[in-house]
């Protein structure tokens, strides 16, 4: 009978043991090579890797807990790599997504607002995806209809700001769990997929080339979803008209009568032009109906410049520089706001103008075209981050927003060694000014700034800032230059965000030399911009509000001697010594029982401005705070 036990141990075991042997060697494959050595591989077929030069196993497995140790890593609890956040870091070259395919708990990837062009590649085979996000980059062709088959799990999909051509893949409409579709500024054609889903939160497939009736699926989005796409019809557009056929023969003969008008046109051009060296400029304005932007054209211009000083006002516009005054066949002025007013580059070299100021990025000038009609026009040196088309591309979304505390950009020129900027004249200047002068002025205009009118600036950043976030998903940082100089001030003191949404376009080296984003502690200790980056900069612009002290000043110390501090550091040092009072500006005039008001948002500040990003608060919480 024992012995009889011990067969039946025996076989037992033995048989237990080759289930434990064959599950290791079901599971060997996928732990034979490292989490780390997979995105070594990966990192290899980049190219300019140099912002993934961190991904070196001497700083430990890329996740620990939750805790990335490699740039650009997400991790989960089981310290498995849950995604990748390589926007916006200059990469190029081909990416490996057979690589990938062994991060198994993979979920995020998101390679925005860089250089990889080509294809698209095949992500389908990260059947388990749910984000991914490539906008602005250079990817071209056309997208196969499966492209996205069997990728389920896929919530959000960004292809914006590349030059995909084709119909729209059928197979997202497949995807049931889909609820963020950003195709806008592609080439895609033909008519939109019969998308069923019910639960999209964030679509938009703006200037493309898309044609036919809306989705019934998508007929409750806001009409600037499909704005740029004339052939489109249906709510939330205009009613589709069913047109009956014309005959064929019919059809010829209208083409031939065109052609002939055609022709007839261009030899009348051609006797007039001849008769004439420099044909006077056209008068107004032409609507261009494939771009939605309204161009004005400048036939000649000859000016030379007489340079100027920073207070002066010059009867000719120094905002060019000699080589953009050159006579060029055709200089446009190119409107992004129908404002009303007319005026050309012309009116603008012509006008009296006067330098407000001159920073990292250029000049600022304000230029008087007529009674009650000032304009301002910002000249940008460090703007070759994208080619011509995508600038214009860009430009147009930033001139589609409509905000109240957003200042908007009227027209712009581009030149690819310069950029001019057109917005209206804000006539109170800049927050900056108000709070520390400037060096015209030896006696700031603080002291107009009491707190109630504070706290009614900071609101209306909050809203604006808020509004760009929705507005631009996209972007890791939809401001990307948050600080006092860049809110101006109206007639009523209310704010009007400026210079918001460049970040995709200023030359990267000088972007990371003088932006806000990038004096942010996240990319200080970690040289990464989040999604909060933006938040961080309201936080030390409250800050900045209620101490009265310049928040730039300690930006400049960044980097000397060791010195790694902002403004919040400055507070919380004061804090600590429990002299709470002292934090605030002494020349804000402050009304009774409102100590605990300021307490209250300074508060606030303190927490946009945490330096650990997990713990940092999110536009949502700021809002919801700032509002309360």
């Amino acid at each position: 009978m024992s012995h009889h036990n011990s067969h039946i141990k025996f076989l037992f075991f033995t048989r237990l043991l080759v289930v434990v042997i064959h599950l290791w060697l079901a599971w060997r494959p996928s732990f034979a090579i490292s989490e780390a050595d997979i995105l070594l591989k990966f990192r290899e077929s980049l190219n300019n890797a140099i912002a993934l030069s961190n991904w070196n196993p001497s700083r430990g497995p890329p996740c620990e807990g939750l805790r990335s140790n490699w740039d650009g890593v997400m991790c989960e609890n089981g310290g498995r790599v849950l995604g990748l956040n390589l926007n916006g870091k200059g990469l190029g070259g081909d990416l490996d997504v057979v690589a990938l395919t062994e991060l198994t708990s993979l979920r995020v990837f998101g390679a925005m607002n860089n250089s990889f062009e080509g294809p698209l590649p095949s992500f389908k085979k990260l059947g388990s995806l749910k984000h991914l996000y490539l906008s602005h980059n250079k990817f071209s062709g056309e997208i196969k209809s499966n492209e996205f088959e069997g990728m389920n799990s896929l919530k959000k999909l960004h292809l914006a700001g590349n030059s995909f051509v084709g119909p729209i893949p059928g197979s997202l409409a497949t995807l049931g769990k889909l609820v963020e579709l950003m195709l806008e500024n592609n080439k895609f054609d033909g008519k939109i997929p019969d998308f069923k889903q019910e639960r999209f939160t964030l679509v938009n497939l703006s200037n493309n080339l898309l044609e036919g009736q809306i989705p019934v699926a998508l007929s409750h989005l806001n009409a600037s979803s499909f704005a740029g796409n004339i052939g489109l019809c249906g709510l939330p557009l205009k009613p589709c008209v069913s047109n009956p056929k014309l005959p064929m023969s019919t059809i010829v003969i209208v083409g031939i009568s065109l052609a002939a008008a055609l022709v007839a046109i261009v030899a009348v051009i051609v006797i007039l032009t001849s008769r004439k060296r420099f044909p006077a400029p056209e008068e107004g304005a032409s609507i261009s109906h494939a771009t939605g932007l309204r161009t004005v054209s400048l036939d000649e211009l000859d000016k030379t410049e007489k340079g100027s000083t920073a207070a002066s006002s010059s009867p000719e516009f120094p905002m060019m520089s000699p080589e953009g005054r050159k006579p060029e066949p055709s200089l446009k002025l190119t409107f992004l706001v129908d404002s009303g007013e007319r005026f050309d580059l012309a009116d603008l070299l012509n006008a009296s103008a006067e330098m407000l100021g001159s920073g990292v990025f250029g000049s600022t000038y304000k230029a008087a075209l007529g009674p009650g009609s000032t304009m301002v026009v910002k000249r940008f040196k460090h703007m070759n981050n994208v080619g011509k088309e995508d600038f214009h591309e860009h430009m147009r979304r930033l001139g589609r927003l409509t905000n109240h505390n957003l200042l908007s950009t009227v027209a712009f020129y581009y030149r690819k060694e310069e950029k001019l900027l057109v917005s209206h004249f804000a006539p109170n200047m800049s927050l900056a000014f108000h709070l520390h002068g400037n060096s015209k002025c030896e006696v700031r205009s603080g002291s107009k700034l009491d707190w109630p009118t504070r706290l009614r600036i900071v609101k209306g950043v909050a809203r604006g800032l808020s509004y760009l976030y929705t507005e631009l998903p996209s972007l890791t940082a939809p401001h990307g230059h948050l600080k006092s100089t860049n809110v101006l001030l109206n007639a009523s003191f209310e704010p009007l965000l400026n210079d918001y949404g460049l970040l995709p376009v200023v030359n990267l080296e000088h972007a990371q030399k003088h932006m806000i984003a990038y004096k942010s502690p996240e990319y200080r200790q970690g040289k990464r911009i989040t999604k909060k980056t933006d938040v961080w900069a309201l936080g030390i612009l409250i800050l900045e509000i209620l101490t009265g002290k310049y928040s730039e000043n300690y930006f400049l110390q960044q980097g000397k001697a060791g010195i790694d501090s902002d403004l919040a550091t400055w507070v919380e040092s004061v804090m600590s010594d429990g002299s709470v009072e002292e934090v605030f500006d002494k020349d804000m005039v402050v009304n009774g029982g409102c100590d605990q008001e300021m307490r209250m948002l300074l508060k606030i500040g303190m927490s946009c401005c945490e330096v650990d990003v997990e713990k940092r608060w999110d536009i949502k919480e700021a809002m919801k705070s700032i509002e309360e």
